[in-house]
């Protein structure tokens, strides 16, 4: 899992305005506030991909990842 830092500079962040998930590079299920929609056609797939290949590099994961979480724990302890 990777978490995105509330850190990164919001020039940086190429943000989506719906949830998704992509499953193989061949198809991604979109969930809409009053539907899911599954995109399979490549134009509009590649969209989605190149969205998720930047998310998937502003993300921190491991150990970093886990930093991330404990930090605000830890903070109310």
């Amino acid at each position: 899992m990777g978490i995105i830092p509330a850190a990164v500079p919001r020039e940086q962040l190429m943000w989506p305005l719906e949830q998704f998930t992509v499953i193989d590079d061949v198809r991604v299920n979109v969930e809409l506030l009053a539907a899911k929609v599954t995109v399979t056609a490549p134009a509009k797939l590649g969209i989605y991909l190149r969205a998720f290949t930047r998310l998937t590099e502003l993300a921190a994961y491991g150990v970093d990842a886990r930093a991330l979480i404990v930090k605000p724990i830890d903070a109310l302890h």
